[in-house]
């Protein structure tokens, strides 16, 4: 200090860097306000869209694992509706327990031994798949799932997880009671046999998949911890328990896992009491949030430490501050309007504003007038839910529920047009007391995308609910139909046991055995057909044929029915080229299902009529055939549905016709397929007319083959008496009926009971000693195909000219396409025609000696 004049002259460097520093302070303070304001928001967004995302896909999943649960239902329905049925009928016990072991392999064999053990009650008895001692003496009524379904009275009821008696191994229990007693079927499901197909993909980083039972036990788990599984039901239990409590509905609420990182846990509820989680690490959820949030913090201390040398750094927090400013601006011009409303003073602030707003109101006003003004843009119809969403009182009441982010969806006016906007309210404490930010965006592209994925998804579901329906109505047919010709099959059987020594009963009970076989078999390859069809399985074969002679004989096969039933039947062909190419079998199930439905839909007296003509006379021709009759008739409304599969007529005496409404869908396809048209004219009580449109290539049969093929339709067993044939059958039942046609037709046989064990005989033989091979296809130890394929590789000179015929209950195109390149000559499918084997047989012989005599 210096004396000057008398007066103190002080430097004013101290003040001056004093007030520097509290000019930086408040700088900082500023800052670090706008950031942990920016941050917090942003970590709020984060947790919300991670609940949202953990919500989808809980549910996804948890939809998942009720449509795996609707399998076991569906099973668990059929079975106790027949269990109840033979019930009632007052079934034997024998054939009872018959019938139970039967359906239970059936079961087994769908699902496999270690994924559904089933049994039931019968009677007080356990009737089960798996047999343990302790069955006779077991009480199951003190069983949670005997009186469960009890309890539910017909409908089917669940188990939480237990410990299983027989296998010591946890399970749950589906059950359902018989409608006419106190009989129980159950299925024993292993719960690691309910996860769904969790795609990783589809899980964030790190997260993890539950599936626990109404108790918190953990039925299923997806996750990458590493725990005992002791470790893991206590932290699923303490985690299914938060749920419960409701502790984890918030987007902030979590729990610490078994390695102590805390999670976020979002889940859903099925039906069945069953809950659904996904956890996800919070770190994976906030990402670098929180590590950018330390180092700021570390910061922050560091800038208040050095606050003296704050004015050196300036430029470098200046670029800092503008970089947050940008950032804030980027996310403001997502809104096109953004209003700070102070709750206490019912005042607004006008951030940003449209134009429209802007030129009515001042930036400041009272929020009345704000809302007011808002009344001549927001859609008049939702104008009043806006105003009661979005006023002062509402505002208040949720804020005092610390209600964070809060809005909705609305239409406003821009430019003469209606547009979509989304309105937000956002609340937080580091605003100013009192106030909260009311937002607008507009989200009309955003917003047409939902309405229209919206409808997509009612336009899906109603037509998964009528595609429901009508399998419910198919079920319901076909477990009708597939009874009928059943219980005429078991119930004549039963009869002719009693009759063994009345020959000419015996032969009427196995003429009507062998009608309702053949009935059974046509509704199984129906059922066969259309599922192949769906797959786009279906292939057609490509030959000769004569279509006159394909046609007379599909249609000459109708005419005792015809005569039985007191029906006019008529046949009229007009053609000019009569050898065609195509598929000469597709082209008579096409017209045997149109005949068969005007048969099954005209009574005594009625007329049908088969037509075939030919509309023009090229090389690729178009060949028309009708089938009319005066039957019945359909519904205009039925003609909309009548190509749906299994969709039926039901006026007039049409509900009583039994059927399964795949024979017009079949047809249908196989129309489609030949590139053809078919068109239908009905009307009730007048009777249908059908006619299909077929492109054919007319082609020329070589006389030696017309020659050939008459001298081949001879006596179909001519030319075999004294064959050796090698018959490949793992079946006891099959093997006996195909060694007793061959021998009643003075054939020998060698039976193999599996693949290899045909090799083995063959390579034992003397050269030439068989004269062809019948094989199955699915055997034990060495297939079909795989044993003709060491046959043909054998070194020795009959191995490539030995006929080898695959007769087996595989059918399809596939298995066709797979017996050929295995080295087979011909594929017979079984029941066995015996008239088309022994034309096989004699044809694949004649030509092998045919070769050898040359």
């Amino acid at each position: 200090m210096k004396r000057n004049g008398g007066k103190s002259v002080h430097s004013n460097g101290p003040k001056s860097i004093w007030k520097q520093m509290r000019f930086n302070l408040l700088v900082v303070t500023a800052f670090a306000v706008s950031a942990v304001l920016g941050l917090t928001l942003l970590q709020d967004t984060l947790l919300e869209n991670s609940q949202n995302v953990g919500q989808s896909l809980a549910q996804s999943y948890s939809v998942e694992e009720e449509r795996n649960i609707t399998v076991f239902e569906m099973l668990m329905e059929f079975g106790t509706e027949y269990l109840d049925q033979q019930l009632q009928e007052n079934a034997s016990h024998e054939s009872v327990q018959h019938w139970m072991s039967g359906f239970f392999d059936t079961v087994r064999n769908m699902f496999g031994t270690a994924v559904i053990d089933p049994y039931a009650v019968v009677d007080g008895e356990i009737i089960a798949a798996n047999y343990w001692e302790g069955d006779e003496t077991y009480d199951v009524n003190q069983t949670e799932w005997y009186q469960k379904a009890i309890a539910a009275d017909g409908a089917i009821a669940f188990t939480d997880a237990y410990m299983d008696a027989i296998t010591g191994r946890s399970v749950i229990t589906i059950a359902k009671k018989c409608s006419n007693s106190n009989d129980v079927m159950a299925f024993d499901i292993f719960p690691e046999n309910f996860q769904v197909a969790v795609n990783p993909q589809n899980l964030p980083e790190g997260s993890s998949y539950y599936l626990c039972d109404t108790k918190g036990t953990l039925l299923y788990a997806h996750t990458e911890m590493p725990s005992d599984s002791e470790e893991m039901q206590e932290y699923i239990k303490r985690l299914f328990d938060q749920i419960q409590a409701g502790e984890m509905a918030d987007p902030e609420d979590f729990i610490y896992d078994v390695q102590g990182a805390k999670r976020g846990a979002y889940y859903t509820t099925a039906p069945n009491g069953w809950m659904s989680i996904i956890t996800v690490p919070f770190s994976t959820i906030l990402g670098d949030l929180q590590t950018f949030t330390i180092w700021f913090l570390l910061l922050l201390i560091v800038l208040l430490l050095i606050v003296v040398g704050m004015s050196a750094r300036e430029y470098v927090l200046n670029r800092r501050i503008e970089r947050t400013n940008e950032t804030a601006r980027v996310l403001g011009n997502s809104y096109y309007a953004i209003y700070r409303v102070n709750v206490e003073q019912e005042t607004y602030d006008m951030i940003k504003g449209s134009d429209y707003i802007r030129g009515c109101l001042p930036q400041q006003g009272a929020y009345t007038d704000l809302l007011h003004q808002l009344s001549s843009v927001i859609e008049s119809g939702t104008y009043q839910e806006f105003q009661d969403s979005f006023s002062i009182e509402n505002i208040r009441s949720l804020m005092l529920r610390r209600v964070r982010n809060f809005g909705g969806d609305f239409r406003r006016v821009f430019d003469q047009e209606l547009r979509w906007v989304q309105v937000q309210m956002l609340f937080d404490e580091s605003l100013n007391r009192g106030e909260v930010v009311l937002c607008f965006r507009e989200i009309d592209a955003e917003k047409q995308r939902q309405l229209q994925q919206m409808q997509l998804l009612q336009d899906s579901l109603e037509a998964a609910r009528k595609s429901e329906q009508s399998q419910k109505n198919f079920f319901s047919s076909v477990s009708h139909e597939m009874r009928t010709p059943l219980n005429a099959i078991l119930g004549l059987t039963e009869l002719a046991g009693k009759y063994v020594k009345d020959a000419e009963r015996i032969q009427d009970y196995l003429d009507k055995i062998e009608t309702s076989s053949r009935q059974l078999l046509g509704l199984i390859n129906d059922i066969l057909e259309l599922s192949r069809m769906e797959q786009g399985r279906m292939t057609l074969d490509r030959h000769s044929f004569n279509l006159r002679t394909c046609v007379a004989g599909c249609a000459e096969v109708f005419r005792p029915q015809a005569e039985k039933e007191k029906k006019k039947f008529e046949i009229a062909i007009d053609l000019r080229e009569e050898q065609v190419y195509g598929d000469s079998f597709r082209v008579g199930q096409i017209l045997n299902n149109l005949l068969s439905n005007a048969f099954k839909f005209s009574g005594e007296g009625d007329s049908i009529s088969v037509s075939v003509r030919q509309i023009d006379h090229q090389k690729h021709a178009k060949y028309q055939i009708r089938v009319s009759d005066t039957g019945a008739g359909m519904s205009k409304e039925f003609l909309e549905r009548i190509y749906i599969p299994y969709e039926r007529e039901t006026h007039f005496g049409a509900k009583h016709v039994l059927g399964t409404g795949l024979g017009m869908p079949i047809v249908k396809s196989l129309v489609s397929q030949m590139g053809g048209e078919i068109v239908v004219e009905s009307a009730l009580g007048e009777g249908t007319t059908f006619t299909v449109t077929l492109p054919l290539e007319v082609a020329q049969e070589e006389p030696e083959v017309a020659e050939k093929k008459a001298s081949h339709s001879a006596g179909t067993a001519d030319g075999l008496q004294g064959k050796h044939i090698l018959l490949a059958e793992d079946n006891a039942i099959n093997m006996e009926i195909a060694t007793e046609l061959l021998h009643m037709h003075d054939m020998s046989v060698t039976q193999a009971w599996n693949g290899r064990e045909a090799v083995e005989c063959f390579r034992n033989s003397p050269p030439f000693g068989f004269d062809a091979i019948l094989m199955d296809m699915q055997m034990p130890e060495m297939g079909g195909c795989e044993a003709a394929r060491m046959i043909r590789s054998l070194d020795r000179p009959d191995a490539l000219e030995v006929p080898i015929l695959a007769v087996t209950a595989n059918a399809f195109a596939e298995d066709i396409a797979a017996t050929v390149d295995a080295g087979m000559n011909a594929h017979i499918s079984k029941p066995i025609d015996f008239e088309i084997l022994s034309t096989t047989l004699r044809d694949l012989i004649q030509i092998r000696e045919e070769q050898h005599k040359e």
